[in-house]
């Protein structure tokens, strides 16, 4: 038996529908086990951080990514003692391509160009 049922449910649903080129899962849940809202909760897998890149996420708006998501995960998220926060980074082939660009440029790190050689 897994000791992250809810984590597993996610990887499983978003890789199959979504096929995604990355997919980090991040269980940002010990951080607000002091929160009000988690007296007497025993789930340790409530607040989680996903960064998705996803060609479905082509041509979509942020908030038609996210309504993606949330359809998949949409049984986690009303269970009880479920998810009780879920945040977002979708993108695409190409955004994350230019992300890791920018974040090469500002480390001072040369960018790959295939017209330079």
């Amino acid at each position: 038996m897994s000791t992250t049922p809810v984590e597993d449910a996610m990887r499983f649903k978003i890789t199959e529908a979504l096929k995604p080129l990355t997919l980090e899962i991040h269980n940002d849940s010990a951080m607000h086990a002091h929160h009000k809202a988690m007296v007497g909760s025993v789930s340790k897998e409530t607040h989680f951080r996903l960064v998705i890149t996803s060609e479905a996420f082509k041509s979509k708006m942020q908030p038609a990514r996210h309504r993606m998501v949330y359809t998949l995960l949409k049984e986690e998220l009303e269970r009880e003692g479920g998810i009780h926060a879920l945040q977002l980074k979708t993108r695409t082939p190409e955004e994350e391509e230019r992300q890791l660009a920018r974040e090469k440029a500002e480390q001072g790190q040369p960018i790959a160009d295939a017209g330079n050689k």
